[in-house]
């Protein structure tokens, strides 16, 4: 497993970076030991805390994430580290049925698409929301924009659930494997998960309104 411990204005040294190496190759051992690389990061909470960023990559996209914060930047890493664990022991079986049938994937099954960085400051999005392009306002500022390729693979709604989960994001977009169309999963300000599914015929919004609620009481399980 790579492993990549750094400091944003935090002074990481050789202690801390072998308790965090010790920490997540026993975690990895325990769980899943298919991690092909891992990353955190500690930096500065306010004045007195610090902050510790934990990221696990289980392969094919699959991304596992914690954060923990505490007085103490050993105990602020447990904490993140104890998330990442909790979500891959939630998940541990279906992690590796999952890859398997990845691994098992052709290529043609993922969508390549471009991935947009968009730079609002000086931007008045308001006035420009009705605008297919978003215009500078200030003095003659620019859009910065930072592109990427990224690549959307096909799964089912219970997977893509879980990929949102893992990865502690309020949102996921993927292909759902049964109509090849893109579908995404989100977080309700409820604690339901919303599912969008535009290929879905008149009336059929309250059937998949009651396959996402199974889907979230299964992810929250």
């Amino acid at each position: 497993m790579e492993l990549s411990v750094k400091g944003q204005h935090v002074d990481v040294g050789d202690a801390l970076r072998d308790y965090v190496e010790e920490k997540l190759e026993a975690l990895k051992s325990k769980y899943f030991n298919r991690v092909t690389d891992a990353a955190v990061t500690f930096s500065r909470d306010g004045h007195y805390l610090f902050r510790s960023h934990v990221v696990f990559h289980v392969g094919h996209g699959v991304k596992v994430q914690g954060t923990g914060s505490n007085a103490d930047a050993h105990a602020a890493f447990d904490e993140a580290a104890m998330r990442v664990a909790k979500q891959l022991s939630r998940y541990k079986d279906r992690l590796r049925d999952h890859h398997e049938r990845l691994e098992k994937t052709p290529e043609s099954s993922f969508l390549t698409a471009r991935d947009y960085l968009l730079q609002t400051e000086g931007l008045d999005i308001a006035a420009d929301e009705q605008e297919e392009t978003a215009r500078p306002v200030n003095n003659g500022d620019h859009v910065i924009v930072a592109e990427a390729t990224t690549s959307i693979p096909a799964m089912s709604v219970s997977e893509a659930v879980m990929r949102m989960d893992l990865a502690d994001q309020d949102f996921m977009l993927f292909k759902n494997a049964k109509s090849d169309e893109l579908n995404i999963v989100y977080r309700r300000s409820d604690g339901h998960i919303g599912w969008i599914d535009p290929s879905a015929e008149a009336g059929a919004p309250s059937l998949a309104g009651k396959a996402a609620n199974a889907v979230a009481s299964t992810a929250r399980h």
